[in-house]
């Protein structure tokens, strides 16, 4: 360990992250344009991961199709699960179709409403839009009430969701635990609703970011930051907006590759598997 700060522990590295991050635990995820954490994607698949629950704020791609490819999850909760223009997610399509991980329909809203009522510290959330589709009644954890402020007025009430744990990447953290996000507002809710969340960073700095008037309102205090670790280009192959791009061959490769268990294990020892650098 680097330093510790009252709040937030500065460790060395993802591993250290991953090590943090229990088996079968709620782990919430941000989308694609997160950033996300994959350095602590490929060393929670190195450490063998179990049973994990999977959150997406709102939708997966390739995090989740790593982790499930691997054998790290047990179940998904999700509005979708996809590589965008590269196609499907194939590790997640093969166990939805072989039934090896259990899936929670949802929606974009209903997540974040279930995770805005654990922020606001409520048992649920009432949410409109749901009533009459076919998701609502497939999910038995949600109910449809009367508003209890006006007649034949129902609504849905869905739980809150709190995670064990929130994991994304940022580009900026400092030595106190903040961790400036920009515009990526879910994964300030993530970070209030989790019981612990842990970030990688692609740099570490000394300033605090609090005390910065044009970097506070996009920064999450490290009170609701359990961890930091460095990680340069940590989010690769996808991208840090204003720090580098997407890396579209290398997940073109991917789609392409793990279609098939043979080319998915083939994809895991070359990537994933050895600590190397970023392509």
């Amino acid at each position: 360990m680097l330093y510790d700060s009252a709040m937030t522990s500065i460790l060395n590295s993802a591993e250290d992250i991953a090590a943090c991050i229990e088996d079968g635990a709620l782990l919430a995820l941000p989308p694609e344009y997160g950033p996300c954490s994959m350095d602590t994607i490929r060393a929670l698949i190195r450490r063998g991961a179990k049973n994990l629950r999977l959150l997406a704020v709102p939708q997966f791609g390739l995090q989740a199709d790593l982790l499930i490819g691997a054998g790290c999850v047990a179940e998904v909760e999700s509005a979708a699960v996809t590589l965008g223009e590269h196609g499907l997610a194939p590790r997640f399509t093969d166990a939805i179709k072989s039934g090896s991980i259990g899936m929670h329909d949802t929606t974009c809203p209903a997540i974040h409403a279930a995770l805005q009522a654990s922020e606001k510290g409520i048992p649920f959330m009432p949410l409109r839009g749901l009533i009459g589709t076919d998701i609502l009644a497939r999910r038995e954890d949600w109910k449809v009430l009367d508003n209890p402020f006006e007649d034949d007025d129902p609504i849905a009430y869905l739980p809150a969701i709190k995670p064990d744990a929130a994991l994304f990447h940022a580009a900026k953290a400092d030595r106190n635990g903040n961790v400036w996000i920009g515009l990526r507002r879910e994964t300030m809710v993530m970070a209030h609703a989790s019981r612990q969340t842990y970030v990688t960073a692609e740099e570490i700095v000394d300033d605090d970011l609090l005390a910065d008037a044009e970097l506070a309102a996009g920064t999450i205090p490290g009170l609701y930051v359990d961890a930091i670790a460095p990680a340069k280009r940590g989010a690769w192959p996808l991208g840090v907006p204003g720090l580098y791009e997407r890396d579209d061959a290398h997940l073109a490769r991917y789609a392409g590759v793990a279609k098939t268990p043979d080319g998915f294990a083939a994809y895991l020892n070359d990537h994933v598997m050895p600590r190397i650098a970023a392509e």
